[in-house]
């Protein structure tokens, strides 16, 4: 049956007043493709496999009708342990799904934790050691608690959902989800989500899924239609960082994310950028996960206009105002691709995604238009032309070019190698990436 709104599919479904008190207060109004076909069945008991976009409204999805599943039915037995597991590849996954399930069980008594690695184990062992209804977990550190007998108890488990179930595959876990599954009650509901069921996600989901209802709404190749995707060609990295200035400084850029290859880039883009005044912070895994919260919260509040990461945020990374991913490195295969600029353009609202695309990066690139099945569009902005003939340089020689006073490029003199000079020199950096007003006017 369609749902034209989410107080209708609550009335029909007869969702417990308390959810549709909390659906009400957070603002939800119509509800997403997903949510209209998933919730409906997931209440009715089914097991589901589901793909959709990113930003489609997953955790809405699974997690309204987990708490359905709670509230209108008392525990199977009593004891300790939750009654729900939350499986999720990544600590900042694993966060923002607890913020969505504090949100929606705002007006209901329901208890809930979250296990993660990168924070201390004493904490953890409190929680597990007593009953509790929703347990959101990473599959290592949940691992390492299981690794002790009787520490995690999993004998009232109702419900068992996997979540990014292919990032956590493409992140070596399948031993460890197979290992927690074995561990659960067989009389389980099982949900999996999943940006593809293709490959080994289908193998996985039929292994624990037990006739389930099948919700394919989008494939990993589909184009992102709300995005606005395109490519600049660069010479080198002294003119990548010219022309990340520029597109920092576009008139539409609100937040961005900057993709890089590895930490130690990540780390010395942010610093080269603060040296300009544009209010950044970098996020990858060599951060303790203290200042990687820290840092995401200031990304949400506002206070950061741009954030440098490694692929660790390539996944379940959910911020309201981002309006621009930018590659500063490629990414190593297509699917990275799509799930990079899936941080921006999520929920109706449009993005630009812009890839920094080097000589030596023609094979990359060339393996993300198969992927998309698309040819992402050239562009050239006046003053940042590449000076190489690009062919995107094949046989992986180094590009040569000549100086030129036209240009608004960084000097090539050992002074400027590792600095911003000639980022624009009559552009006045605006107010908005200066310390102390972060949010700027627009």
């Amino acid at each position: 049956m369609p749902y034209s709104t989410f107080e209708s599919m609550c009335a029909h479904l007869n969702v417990h007043p308390k959810l549709q008190q909390a659906i009400k207060a957070l603002g939800y109004k119509i509800p997403t493709e997903i949510q209209k076909l998933a919730i409906p069945e997931v209440i009715n008991g089914k097991d589901l496999m589901a793909s959709a976009e990113t930003g489609a409204g997953k955790t809405v999805a699974f997690g309204l009708p987990a708490l359905q599943r709670l509230i209108s039915n008392p525990p199977i037995r009593e004891g300790r342990g939750p009654r729900v597991l939350i499986l999720t590849p990544t600590r900042e996954l694993a966060s923002q799904i607890t913020d969505s399930i504090a949100a929606l069980s705002k007006f209901a008594n329901f208890r809930f934790g979250i296990i993660t690695g990168g924070v201390a184990y004493h904490g953890q062992e409190r929680l597990l050691a007593g009953p509790f209804d929703v347990l959101i977990a990473t599959p290592g550190r949940l691992m390492d608690h299981m690794s002790y007998r009787n520490r995690v108890d999993f004998s009232r488990l109702e419900m068992f959902i996997l979540d990014e179930a292919d990032r956590m595959l493409d992140m070596g876990f399948k031993k460890d989800i197979e290992h927690i599954a074995s561990a659960l009650p067989t009389k389980r509901q099982t949900l999996l989500f999943s940006a593809t069921l293709e490959g080994e996600v289908e193998v996985v989901a039929r292994k624990f899924l037990k006739d389930p209802v099948c919700l394919q709404l989008a494939s990993s190749t589909k184009k992102h239609t709300l995005i606005s995707q395109r490519v600049h060609l660069v010479d080198n990295w002294n003119h990548k960082r010219a022309l990340l200035s520029h597109i920092l400084e576009e008139a539409d850029m609100w937040q961005a994310i900057v993709f890089t290859a590895t930490k130690r880039g990540a780390d010395d883009l942010v610093e080269e950028l603060s040296s300009q005044g544009v209010v950044c912070a970098a996020l990858h895994g060599d951060m303790k996960q203290s200042k990687r919260s820290r840092t995401l919260e200031q990304m949400h509040r506002g206070r950061l206009r741009v954030l440098v990461a490694t692929d660790v945020a390539a996944r379940g990374l959910d911020v309201k105002k981002l309006t621009h991913v930018v590659n500063f490195d490629l990414p190593r295969t297509g699917e990275d691709y799509v799930h990079r600029i899936g941080r921006t353009g999520r929920c109706g609202e449009k993005g630009t995604a812009i890839s920094l695309v080097g000589p030596k990066d023609g094979a990359l690139l060339a393996q993300i238009e198969r992927f998309t099945a698309q040819k992402l569009e050239r562009q050239v902005i006046p003053g940042f032309e590449p000076r190489t003939a690009f062919n995107l340089n094949p046989a992986g020689a180094r590009p040569k070019s000549k100086a030129s006073p036209s240009r608004r490029r960084p000097s090539q003199s050992n002074n400027s190698e590792r600095s911003f000079h000639g980022f624009g020199r009559s552009a006045k950096k605006p107010p908005s990436f200066r310390e102390g007003d972060a949010r700027g006017k627009r």
